[in-house]
């Protein structure tokens, strides 16, 4: 007699789908920037400053309207040399103002100037830019572990310290909630989603950052 073989189902394993942060969407400039980056640690003193003075343009506004004219502002002000920018003038600023690719404020324009000026004197100290404003996160990325986006904060102890810092060195446009945001997509905090594909890229990048 034969012994009888009993079939068993196969396990099935269920794994779970790493998905994007929902607050890049579909548009593919935006999930572009998410995958490439936001939340990868930036030590480049004038990339810092570009980042800087573009988060605060978005001051009312949403970030992917900043992002989509991004190639505006770098040709408008010099690849955002802060040497350049510190030296404009009111001729200059009457000019930005007729340029239709970026945005059109008076008082956005003349902030990216009073940067360039708070940069140079940040620099004269003879800290860098870099220094300067990693200090607030103790020289390394802040990781988090968060499930949803509304867990993340729009503002913490080091964003407003670094607000405060920044309006003492002459910037405008760095409330707090800016300066998060300009945490976020520099890397001094990793805010990605933990189920998001970039969390743990960002966590090494983050882990290896000197």
């Amino acid at each position: 007699m034969k012994k009888q073989t009993t079939h068993r189902k196969p396990k099935i394993s269920i794994d779970i789908e790493a998905q994007r942060c929902p607050w890049c969407g579909t548009d593919p400039l935006y999930v572009s920037y998410h995958d490439e980056v936001w939340g990868r640690p930036v030590k480049d003193d004038q990339e810092l400053f570009a980042k800087l003075c573009l988060d605060g343009q978005q001051a009312g506004l949403s970030w992917i309207t900043i992002l989509r004219k991004q190639q505006h502002y770098e040709e408008a002000y010099d690849q955002f040399n802060p040497e350049i920018i510190a030296q404009y003038d009111q001729h200059k600023i009457e000019q930005l103002l007729q340029n239709s690719g970026i945005v059109r404020n008076r008082l956005k324009v003349e902030s990216i100037i009073k940067n360039a000026r708070g940069y140079l004197a940040i620099q004269s100290s003879n800290v860098s830019f870099s220094e300067f404003l990693w200090q607030f996160v103790d020289g390394r990325p802040i990781q988090n572990h968060w499930q949803s986006l509304d867990q993340a904060p729009t503002n913490t102890p080091q964003s407003d310290a670094m607000s405060k810092a920044l309006k003492k060195a002459g910037f405008s446009f760095v409330g707090s909630t800016i300066c998060y945001a300009f945490m976020q997509a520099v890397g001094m905090v990793n805010d990605h989603l933990v189920v998001c594909p970039q969390y743990q890229e960002c966590h090494d990048l983050g882990k290896a950052f000197l």
